[in-house]
C-alpha cells in the first residue's frame, strides 16, 4: 500500500518530516487524522520500534480510529504503539509507578459523581452551607487548582488565593480541598485530574522515573494540542526534553475549552519553546463547500490572537448560507423543523443528514417541540452516558470494591443495596468508628464485631464476607465470569429482575448489556490482560465524547456546539444567533473571552458539508419574561457574498425592521438585499400529490391497531401498518404510505383513521 500517494504536498511534507520539533496547523476538514496516522505508520516503516512511539489524544474514539488506520498500513505492529487519551496513558504509567508516591497499584479512579459525593459528605461533616459551598462549584475550584498544579498545601499557603476566597465568603475552600485530598488518599483513589496532577508529582519527585520514560518515548505526537491545559503541557514538555522528537497537531481557531482549563497559549507560543520548530500548515478543506469555507474564514479573521493560515476548498461553490429571522424561539423551531421536512422530501435525504447546533442546552426545548409536532425523529447528544446510569454505577461499585475495598464512595453506594439490613444509622456508626479509631471504613467493616454490636455487626460482617468472596473469584476467573458472579451474588440481578415495570425492565437490560460488553472485552485479540480490573480501568477512563453515538441511526442530531466538535453533517442549522446568547453574555468581559466565542462559532460553521442555515429570534423568553433580542454581532462578520436572507412575512418587533434595518441602526453599512422571490417550476411532478381527506374524516381509536391494517392520515393519505413498537402511551407505528413511502408516527399524536 502506497500510503503517501493519496496525500497532498502539505500533508506529505508533514508526514515525512519525522525528526525534531514539528507543529502541524490543521484547518477544519483538512485531513488531520490521516496525517497523524500516516506519520506514525511512516515512523514504523522507517524502523522505529512502535513501543517507542507515544500518541496522545483527547478521546478514546480518536485513538481507536487512528490505531485501526495504522494497522491497515503496518499490520499488527500497530498494537504496540502507546496510544490513547492523556488520562488513559498516564493512568497506565501510574499503575506501574504509583507506589513511588504512596498509592497502591490498584487505586480506584473516581468519576465526577464520586468526587462530588465525597465533597458533599465533607461539607456535611464541616457543617457548611451547601448553597454557598455548592459541591459542583467546589469540585470545579479544586479541578482548576490541580490543572494548574496547585496542591492543597500550596492552596492553603497562598496569601493571594486565601484573600480571594475570603473576599468571596468562601474562606473554607482550602480546608475542604485538603480534607478531600486526604480522604482520596486514604481510600486509595484518584480523581480524573489526579491522573495528570500525580503524574507531574511523580516526574518531579522521581527523576529516575522521568528519565525512564524520556528514553522509552523517543517520538511523541499530541493531537488537538490547542486543548491542552498547563498540567498536560508540562508532562509533554518533560517527556520530550531529551529527544525533542515532538509533533503537535491542532488548530488555534478551534480552541473552545478554556472553561475546562485549556490554554490556547500552548499552541500559540509553541515556537518559543522550540526555536528550531518546523511548521506545516494543512489549509485545504475537504469537508465543506467553498461558500461555507469562505464564510468561516471571514468569521475567524476578526480574531487578533491567532496563527494565520489561508484555508481554502476546491469543492463545489455550493448553496449560499441561509439566514433566517423568526419572531420567537418557538417560531424558530418551527422554521427549522419545516426546513428539514422539505429538504428531506425534495432531495431524498435521511434524517441523519441533519444536525441542529445551539449554544446552550436549554435551547433544545423549542427545537424538540417543533420536531415532535411533525413526527421528525431526533436524538440529543450529551445526555446521560450508559456508564452514568444508576444500575450500571451500582454494579461497577461492587467491581471497584472487589479490587480496592478501601474505596469509601463505593462502600457507601452499595453497602445496603440491595437492601440487607444496614440502614443509615449503622452506616453512621461505621463512619464514627472509623474516625474515632483512625481506621478506614473497610477496616471497620471487615472487623465488624470489634467496632459494632448486635444485629448490625452480623449484617455488616456478612457484607464483608461477600466482598472477600468476590476478591477470590476475580483473582481466579475471567472478567466475564467474575462479573457475572458478582452481579448474581450481590443480589443486583435478582432485585432488578423482580421489578416488572418498563423502567425496571430497561435497567435489567442495561445490566445485561454491560455483561455483554465485558464478554466482548474478554474476546478481544488486541489486549493481553483480560481481567475485570483491566476492564474497570477502561470504563473509568471513558471520555464524554465516547458515548454511544450510532452514526447509522436515522435521527436528526441535536447538540451543543461544544459537543459537535470533531463531527460533520451534510446539513447544519445553527440556532439562537442573538447578542447575549451567542456570543454569551458571560463572555463579553474581555477580548480573550469574546475571541473564544468567535472560535466556537467558527467550529459550528465548519461542521457543515453541503448546506448551512443560521437563525435568530427577535424575541425570546428568559425567566418567564419575553425579551426583545438583537441579532448576533457574528452575523455582521460573515462575508455577505456568502449569504442569502430568508425573512418571513411576519414583521419584527417595533424596534427592528428587516435585518438590513437592524444593521443600519447599529451604524453599519447595508450589505444585505432581500432575495428575489423564487419562481416555482411549472411542473410539480417531483412533488407528492396533496391528499384530500375522505369526507367526514375522523380519527379512529388506535389502541388495538395491528400490523397489516390499512389506515388514512389527513395529510399523508392511505397507508399500511408494517410495524408497531413501544408500549402504553408511546407506541410507534411504521406505516408505508402510497404517495410518501415509509414513515414512523407516534400513535398518540398521529390521528389515523382505520380503513
Amino acid at each position: 500500500m502506497d500510503y503517501l500517494a493519496g496525500l497532498n504536498p502539505s500533508q506529505r511534507a508533514a508526514v515525512e518530516h519525522t525528526e525534531g520539533p514539528v507543529m502541524i496547523v490543521a484547518g477544519a476538514g483538512s485531513g488531520k487524522t490521516r496525517v497523524i496516522t500516516y506519520r506514525v505508520a511512516h515512523l514504523i516503516r522507517r524502523g522505529v520500534d512502535p513501543f517507542n512511539i507515544l500518541v496522545l489524544t483527547f478521546t478514546n474514539k480518536a485513538a481507536k480510529e487512528m490505531r485501526e488506520r495504522i494497522m491497515k498500513v503496518v499490520g499488527d505492529e500497530a498494537k504496540n504503539i502507546w496510544m490513547g487519551t492523556f488520562h488513559s496513558v498516564f493512568a497506565k504509567i501510574l499503575r506501574v509507578e504509583a507506589e513511588h508516591i504512596g498509592y497502591p497499584r490498584n487505586f480506584t479512579i473516581y468519576d465526577t459523581d464520586d468526587s462530588k459525593s465525597l465533597l458533599r459528605s465533607i461539607l456535611k461533616e464541616m457543617q457548611l452551607d451547601d448553597k454557598l459551598y455548592n459541591a459542583s462549584f467546589v469540585y470545579n475550584r479544586i479541578s482548576s487548582a490541580k490543572n494548574n498544579l496547585i496542591s492543597a498545601q500550596e492552596y492553603l499557603s497562598s496569601e493571594q488565593i486565601q484573600a480571594e476566597d475570603h473576599s468571596n465568603g468562601r474562606g473554607q475552600l482550602g480546608q475542604i480541598y485538603m480534607t478531600y485530598t486526604q480522604r482520596c488518599y486514604k481510600a486509595g483513589a484518584m480523581d480524573f485530574d489526579d491522573l495528570l496532577f500525580k503524574t507531574n508529582v511523580l516526574f518531579r519527585e522521581h527523576p529516575d522515573v522521568l528519565h525512564k520514560y524520556q528514553h522509552k518515548f523517543k517520538y511523541l505526537m499530541v493531537d488537538e494540542y490547542q486543548d491542552t491545559n498547563f498540567s498536560q503541557y508540562l508532562i509533554v514538555r518533560k517527556l520530550a526534553a531529551i529527544n525533542e522528537n515532538i509533533c503537535v497537531v491542532g488548530d488555534d481557531a478551534q480552541s473552545i475549552y478554556a472553561f475546562r482549563g485549556a490554554n490556547i497559549q500552548n499552541i500559540l507560543n509553541f515556537e518559543k519553546d522550540y526555536p528550531d520548530l518546523k511548521v506545516f500548515k494543512l489549509e485545504q478543506n475537504y469537508r465543506s463547500t467553498q461558500n461555507i469555507v469562505n464564510a468561516a474564514n471571514s468569521i475567524i479573521a476578526n480574531n487578533k490572537n491567532q496563527l494565520k493560515k489561508n484555508v481554502f476548498s476546491e469543492n463545489e461553490q455550493g448553496e449560499k448560507i441561509k439566514v433566517c429571522r423568526a419572531f420567537s424561539d418557538n417560531e424558530e423551531g418551527k422554521i427549522v423543523a419545516e426546513a428539514i421536512s422539505q429538504e428531506r422530501a425534495l432531495k431524498g435525504l435521511a434524517y441523519r443528514d441533519f444536525a441542529i447546533l445551539y449554544r446552550t442546552n436549554a435551547q433544545s426545548r423549542a427545537m424538540e417541540e417543533a420536531l415532535r409536532k411533525i413526527n421528525i425523529p431526533y436524538k440529543i447528544y450529551g445526555g446521560t452516558s450508559f456508564y452514568q446510569r444508576k444500575e450500571i454505577k451500582d454494579l461497577i461499585a461492587y467491581f471497584r470494591l472487589t479490587f480496592n475495598p478501601n474505596d469509601e464512595e463505593a462502600i457507601k453506594r452499595v453497602i445496603n443495596y440491595p437492601r440487607r439490613g444496614i440502614g443509615d444509622t449503622t452506616v453512621d456508626r461505621i463512619l464514627i468508628a472509623a474516625d474515632k479509631h483512625q481506621r478506614t471504613l473497610w477496616e471497620v467493616i471487615s472487623q465488624a464485631p470489634v467496632y459494632l454490636d448486635g444485629r448490625s455487626a452480623g449484617a455488616v460482617g456478612a457484607f464483608a464476607t461477600m466482598i472477600q468472596g468476590f476478591q477470590v473469584v476475580a483473582k481466579n476467573h475471567s472478567a466475564f465470569d467474575a462479573a457475572m458472579h458478582i452481579a448474581q451474588h450481590s443480589g443486583i440481578l435478582k432485585d432488578l429482575y423482580a421489578d416488572k415495570s418498563v423502567e425496571g425492565l430497561s435497567r435489567y437490560e442495561n445490566i445485561q448489556e454491560l455483561l455483554n460488553g465485558i464478554k466482548e472485552f474478554t474476546e478481544r485479540e488486541d489486549i493481553a490482560e483480560k481481567g475485570l480490573d483491566v476492564f474497570m480501568q477502561d470504563v473509568a477512563l471513558l471520555t464524554n465524547d465516547d458515548n454511544d453515538k450510532d452514526p447509522n441511526a436515522d435521527t436528526v442530531s441535536l447538540m451543543t456546539i461544544h459537543s459537535s466538535k470533531g463531527l460533520e453533517f451534510p446539513h447544519v442549522f445553527i440556532v439562537g444567533l442573538e447578542e447575549n446568547l451567542f456570543p454569551s453574555q458571560l463572555s463579553l468581559n474581555s477580548r480573550s473571552e469574546l475571541e473564544e466565542e468567535r472560535r466556537l462559532f467558527y467550529v459550528a460553521v465548519t461542521r457543515a458539508e453541503k448546506k448551512l442555515t443560521l437563525s435568530y429570534a427577535t424575541s425570546r423568553y428568559r425567566w418567564g419574561t419575553l425579551n426583545n433580542c438583537e441579532p448576533s454581532r457574528f452575523l455582521d462578520e460573515l462575508n455577505p457574498a456568502c449569504l442569502e436572507l430568508d425573512f418571513r412575512s411576519r414583521p419584527a418587533p417595533e424596534n427592528a425592521g428587516s435585518f438590513a434595518d437592524e444593521r443600519q441602526a447599529w451604524g453599519q453599512r447595508d450589505v444585505f438585499t432581500r432575495p428575489k422571490p423564487k419562481v416555482m417550476p411549472k411542473t410539480t411532478a417531483m412533488l407528492p400529490k396533496a391528499h384530500t381527506p375522505t369526507p367526514g374524516f375522523a380519527p379512529s381509536d388506535t389502541s388495538n391497531l395491528q400490523v397489516g391494517m390499512e389506515v388514512e392520515h389527513e395529510r399523508f393519505g392511505f397507508g399500511k401498518v408494517i410495524n408497531l413498537e413501544g408500549s402504553k402511551n408511546d407506541v410507534k407505528a411504521t406505516i408505508f404510505f402510497k404517495e410518501l413511502g415509509q414513515k414512523q408516527l407516534l400513535l398518540k399524536f398521529a390521528k389515523l383513521r382505520i380503513v
